[in-house]
């Protein structure tokens, strides 16, 4: 007996996908794949946060994917910065990529102080920003292999021109009230990446 998954002669050949340009700025929703570490005096709770075993850093090990537009359905991985025993500098670029993320993804322009703006700045935890949606800049690393691979390390705040053209329009409705999409989404590339960021 053959079937088609039996018998692979007749299967497609492998697409390959070039990398999306660096700059371009991009709709995404972030989701944070579970670490199981938390330290409730940091506020770290819900079992989001990783611990390195290795150098004891702390991170959000967060999935992106693109929303719209030609790289509709791509992904990309990057890390949050928590915690790093070498100093602040690892947890002040990622609670400063954090307050960008809010300010994307709440309509909220990076110098208004105002308290409504401030109190949409606070979250009640990490879970406030699993499935958040918010522009954001590709940039570019290199795998463990020394080959290219695009990450998110930057949002775009609606102080650019380009953010609305991204975003669409502007909502001031906090991301936690915005009901997730429960659709997955599959892959667009090969990554290379385990099985849970697949």
């Amino acid at each position: 007996m053959t079937s088609t998954w039996n018998d692979f002669n007749s299967a497609d050949d492998q697409n390959s996908f070039d990398l999306i340009p660096k700059g371009t700025l991009v709709k995404v929703r972030m989701t944070i794949k579970p670490g199981g570490y938390d330290d409730p005096t940091q506020g770290w709770t819900g079992g989001y946060a990783t611990q390195n075993q290795t150098t004891g850093s702390v991170y959000l090990n967060c999935e992106f994917v693109v929303l719209d537009g030609p790289y509709a359905r791509r992904k990309m991985w990057s890390l949050i910065g928590l915690h790093s025993n070498k100093g602040p500098e690892w947890a002040n670029m990622g609670r400063a990529f954090i307050k960008g993320i809010l300010n994307s993804a709440r309509g909220l322009h990076p110098q208004d102080n105002s308290p409504q703006a401030q109190q949409a700045r606070r979250i009640s935890g990490f879970a406030d920003l699993d499935g958040i949606e918010f522009v954001g800049k590709v940039e570019m690393e290199k795998d463990q292999y020394g080959d290219d691979k695009n990450v998110i390390k930057m949002a775009i705040t609606p102080d650019r021109k380009e953010y609305v053209g991204v975003m669409g329009s502007i909502s001031s409705q906090p991301a936690q009230q915005q009901a997730p999409s429960s659709q997955q989404q599959p892959a667009a590339a090969p990554t290379g990446r385990p099985s849970w960021a697949q």
